[in-house]
């Protein structure tokens, strides 16, 4: 397997490897171009997000700044939003389904450190070229949830449709759909339902 391969199925990996280093250059570039640009450059702003995300669905507004590893390796459905700094590191594939809502600075994280040091800092290899080893999970955010502001969302989770995180969580585990969840860690609090409708 490639480290690419290795990266994406959830295993061990070198992030140092050249395609991999090469394809995060891409993407930070492309990112640095679109947080440079006014929001009144719109053909120019499109042109920049559809080659940095391309599996889009259609309708996806990113209002930047933005950060990414790769940018290719997350999917969007329809009409997706998302406000001020939003980071996603997509070193496992990251699902988000139709009408999800971003706040601003969220974070969508997929990779895992290992907790003892002994595995975690830097290596040298036989040329003296500095690494270390790194493995990721996916993250799937099906449709229709609203992500409030300053949200961290880890790898290996799954947010439930129509469910809403609350600003400021950190969500670590699964969360079932209609929930409305918040926390440090991320906990369901309640189930949505009709009485939380406002009449509109």
């Amino acid at each position: 397997m490639t480290e690419k391969e290795k990266m994406l199925a959830g295993e061990i990996y070198d992030p140092s490897d050249a395609e991999l280093a090469k394809k995060r250059r891409r993407a930070h570039d492309l990112c640095s171009e679109y947080n440079a640009l006014k929001e009144s450059e719109e053909e120019k702003r499109t042109e920049i997000i559809n080659r940095l995300f391309p599996n889009q669905s259609g309708g996806l507004f990113v209002q930047g700044p933005v950060y990414c590893d790769y940018g290719e390796f997350v999917s969007w459905g329809k009409n997706v939003y998302a406000n001020f700094n939003f980071t996603v590191l997509d070193c496992c594939p990251v699902e988000i389904g139709d009408n999800v809502m971003f706040g601003p600075n969220c974070s969508v994280v997929t990779p895992v450190h290992p907790l003892r040091w002994q595995e975690r800092n830097i290596r040298f290899d036989e040329n003296g070229r500095a690494f270390d080893l790194e493995y990721a999970k996916p993250i799937r955010i099906e449709k229709n949830c609203w992500i409030a502001s300053n949200v961290t969302i880890t790898g290996g989770v799954t947010i439930g449709e129509g469910s809403v995180i609350g600003a400021g969580s950190v969500v670590t585990r699964d969360i079932p759909p209609n929930s409305l969840a918040a926390g440090v860690p991320c906990r369901v609090i309640r189930k949505i339902t009709d009485k939380d409708s406002m009449g509109i």
